[in-house]
């Protein structure tokens, strides 16, 4: 049977409601605990033996209670950074905006957070200082620059972001703890933000890209009231630094729902924000359009395969667009095709990277699979052969069925390697060898001169 206790103390939560707790014994619940890691059970198991409150909490909770196999957990304790770090040698404290520490055991990271209170505007930063180090720091438009408030389990749960990130697993007692109709938005299959949709993203308005990648990742539907208020604070966005805008864009285009990912973001006018210039030329241009949705679909299936994936693909494919207006453009003024490539490529990423990081290490395969596309035109010769060889030929091959996918026209070209990758290895030099006789220019025959007349 569910206890409900319904907390009459005033607490001061972005919903400005009353908390209503939910308790699900364990027979009503499908969490068991050997799918849970050994390592969060060891986690949890330690800070209860040091007096700590302790609960497996967010995406983990969630995955397991729709049936999942969770890949990450995390623990939410009353016990403060330094606390933590006490009990566990295997442990260091990360992060300035938000203090958590990851607890390591081997390959796998327990990351365990302190339960965050709600700001005190009344108390400005060196009083808070005094009340034992927590403190939290607003812009002047409201965004959280800093939120180590910490406070008790049900402010924590008031302070998450979305609803169905808000349940708790108590390993010792084996329930469910929820605050905020979190298992019944599970059940509706509904994205809802807690508190004040409008506040919530002023405070932090990654929010609503999370709120998209959720409903995305879940094939959940979002609620109305959190839903409206993204077109009025979208703009908010441009606020949040390139850095952690590309950490975001990980998380949005790498974890399995890439396709739907965007259909969301298109939905909701938020891709601007991250690919202005991309943004601009889908709805200009409707094989652009397809072309990113193509290579969205492709990233979703080569994921669900165990295949891998790199962001360098995906980045080539989103400002493919901008790249090859910039390049007919150049290349019409009488510039040289690599040049033109070139010079495109460079005016692509310096604007941006105005918008979003783009660490050198995907920005440089990225130019290399769009200048490929100009050496895949040459067909003749070993040289062509030798172009298989290459390390990058296989994702600017790929990449050029994607363009064809769309609709560009390449002369054939996709077909043509796709039948010279299955020949065996001396026959494709025939086939290069006869497609190099064909592209030769017939021999200009002089006519001798008749010799002058004695």
């Amino acid at each position: 049977m569910i206890t409900s206790v319904v907390d009459l103390r005033p607490v001061e939560n972005p919903q400005q409601a009353l908390i209503r707790l939910d308790i699900i014994p364990r027979d009503q619940h499908c969490i068991s605990r050997k799918n849970i890691s050994d390592g969060a059970l060891k986690v949890m198991s330690r800070l209860r033996s040091g007096g700590f409150q302790a609960y497996l909490v967010g995406g983990a909770v969630r995955d397991l209670l729709l049936g999942g196999r969770p890949k990450d957990f995390d623990i939410a304790t009353d016990a403060t950074p330094e606390a933590v770090t006490a009990l566990f040698r295997n442990s260091r404290i990360i992060g300035r905006r938000f203090r958590i520490v990851h607890v390591r055991f081997g390959r796998e990271i327990i990351e365990v957070t302190t339960f965050r209170g709600h700001h005190d505007t009344k108390l400005n930063e060196s009083q808070q200082d005094e009340k034992g180090g927590n403190h939290s720091r607003q812009s002047a438009s409201g965004l959280l620059l800093r939120d180590n408030v910490y406070g008790t389990l049900e402010e924590d749960a008031a302070r998450r972001d979305l609803s169905v990130n808000a349940l708790y697993y108590d390993s010792g007692k084996f329930e469910v703890f929820d605050h905020l109709h979190g298992l019944k938005d599970l059940e509706n299959r509904t994205i809802c933000i807690i508190g004040i949709p409008e506040q919530r993203y002023t405070e932090d308005p990654v929010r609503m890209l999370r709120v998209v990648r959720f409903a995305a990742k879940l094939d959940f539907s979002i609620d109305q009231q959190t839903a409206e208020a993204i077109p009025r604070c979208a703009h908010l966005l441009a606020e949040i630094p390139a850095a952690r805008l590309f950490d975001e864009f990980l998380k949005l285009f790498l974890a399995g729902s890439a396709a739907k990912t965007l259909d969301n973001l298109l939905e909701y006018d938020l891709l601007r924000y991250l690919f202005p210039g991309t943004s601009q030329c889908i709805q200009q241009d409707d094989k652009a359009l397809t072309l990113v949705q193509a290579a969205m679909g492709n990233t979703d299936e080569r994921l669900a395969e165990g295949k891998h994936v790199t962001p360098a693909f995906i980045l080539a494919a989103l400002l493919w667009p901008i790249v090859s207006k910039q390049f007919e453009v150049l290349e019409s003024s009488g510039e040289a095709p690599m040049v033109a490539m070139h010079s495109a490529a460079h005016s692509a990423i310096t604007e941006a990277v105005k918008h979003i990081s783009i660490p050198r290490r995907f920005s440089q395969p990225m130019r290399e699979i769009w200048e490929f596309q100009l050496r895949l035109q040459r067909r003749s010769g070993r040289k062509a052969v030798e172009l298989i060889e290459h390390r990058r030929f296989r994702a600017a091959y790929d990449f050029l069925l994607l363009r064809e996918q769309a609709g560009e026209d390449t002369g054939e070209l996709g077909s043509w390697w796709t039948e010279i990758q299955e020949l065996p290895p001396e026959q494709r030099l025939e086939k290069a060898a006869s497609m190099e006789d064909n592209h030769k220019r017939p021999k200009r025959i002089r006519k001798r001169r008749p010799n002058p007349a004695p």
